[in-house]
């Protein structure tokens, strides 16, 4: 069986992120999307509330998993017995981050662990978490981001601030 890990914060999980799941789920036979449980970062959804975000836009797809895990991706996919790990590029500016994160990940696993890249759909390449929540603080339209529960929370959390 081909298995993959996709990590992320996904704070918001975006219509990005789920164009990646999906053809990463094309792709692998599993596909274990892993929210990262950061202590050196605050964000505005907890762990438990993305695991349920993701397991709820991803019940149709058979072959996905939601899972979170904090501590090294290394040591998460070792535990796992899973050396591929996907990642979505929006442009070269992510290359240079991703490209720095898979080696260490490399190196970390003596070499076992492998890095595939989905370049995001054109329709998605400008969308990132942190515009849809700028998006979401003046109460903008989200529909063409998130899906409507999602952007139904972040208007919720964020939008009344500016009201």
């Amino acid at each position: 069986m081909k298995s993959a890990i996709y990590p992320g914060t996904f704070d918001p999980m975006t219509y990005g992120h789920l164009d990646i799941i999906k053809r990463a789920a094309n792709i692998f036979d599993e596909v274990i999307v892993s929210v990262l449980d950061n202590k050196e970062k605050t964000p505005l959804f907890s762990v438990d509330e993305r695991v349920k975000i993701l397991r709820d836009v991803t019940a149709d797809i058979p072959n996905v998993k939601i899972e979170s895990f904090g501590g090294l991706l290394s040591d998460y996919c070792s535990e796992k017995n899973i050396f591929v790990v996907v990642r979505g590029l929006r442009a070269v500016t992510d290359f240079e981050y991703e490209l720095q994160m898979s080696q260490m990940n490399r190196k970390l696993s003596n070499n076992k662990l492998d890095t595939v890249y989905l370049n995001t759909s054109l329709k998605y390449s400008y969308l990132s978490s942190s515009s849809v929540k700028q998006i979401a603080q003046f109460n903008g339209d989200l529909s063409d981001f998130v899906p409507d529960f999602v952007a139904e929370m972040l208007i919720e959390r964020l939008g009344k601030k500016n009201q």
